[in-house]
């Protein structure tokens, strides 16, 4: 006797119970509705219900607000999910840029990461930016990074170290971005020669990096 799968619906929720779920107030949240930073509801009569995307979606905007954005610039990032325009430029990498969005499922984010998928993992990967949501999809800023933590995890390091290694990175590079950029602008022609000599810049970096990294791992050696 064959069995019958039954497919359980994605949980609904009025608006205070969205809220609370979200954290928040039943105020901040249709503050949010009207501001367009969430889809619309679905209307069942006078009820509005609510879906995991629109749960997902709030959880975002914490993330965003807590990193310092502002409700302009994550209306931007929502208008960029709606009309599929480069989401990489409006989380603020900024042109140019060799990063590139990808889009994942839920699912295609456990193939990389597997049981490391977790609150605390996923939280702290919207904190740096790494992630974002947009309706059942998941959003990487970076390919390149993408790939770079799968393989880290993969070859047994916890993500959550992966991740605290990362802000700390973000840190240094923020510092070096800001040295060679101070370069760029008290001796380049402008912005053009400075776009144009960015990946002189890179290189350096690219290169120090390099040799400290086989610096360290000579001290390794036994």
């Amino acid at each position: 006797m064959e069995e019958t799968v039954t497919e359980t619906a994605p949980r609904e929720y009025r608006v205070e119970e969205l809220a609370a779920a979200a954290g928040i107030t039943v105020r901040t949240l249709r503050f949010y509705r009207e501001r367009g930073l969430i889809p619309p509801p679905r209307r069942e009569g006078r009820i509005a219900w609510y879906g995991p995307h629109h749960l997902a979606r709030l959880r975002t905007i914490s993330a965003l607000l807590e990193r310092g954005h502002t409700l302009n610039g994550i209306a931007d990032l929502a208008a960029a999910f709606e009309s599929g325009r480069d989401v990489g430029q409006v989380l603020g990498l900024g042109e140019p840029t060799e990063e590139e969005p990808v889009r994942l499922t839920p699912e295609q984010l456990a193939d990389h990461f597997g049981d490391q998928v977790t609150p605390e993992n996923f939280a702290a990967a919207l904190d740096l930016g790494y992630l974002a949501t947009d309706g059942e999809e998941i959003v990487h800023v970076s390919r390149r990074l993408l790939e770079v933590s799968a393989a880290l995890v993969k070859e047994g390091i916890p993500l959550s170290a992966v991740l605290a290694a990362a802000a700390r990175v973000r840190e240094h590079a923020d510092a070096l971005a800001g040295l060679f950029a101070e370069l760029l602008r008290a001796h380049a022609g402008g912005e053009a020669d400075a776009v144009r000599l960015r990946p002189l810049a890179k290189s350096v970096v690219e290169a120090e990096v390099s040799m400290a990294l086989d610096r360290r791992l000579r001290d390794l050696r036994p």
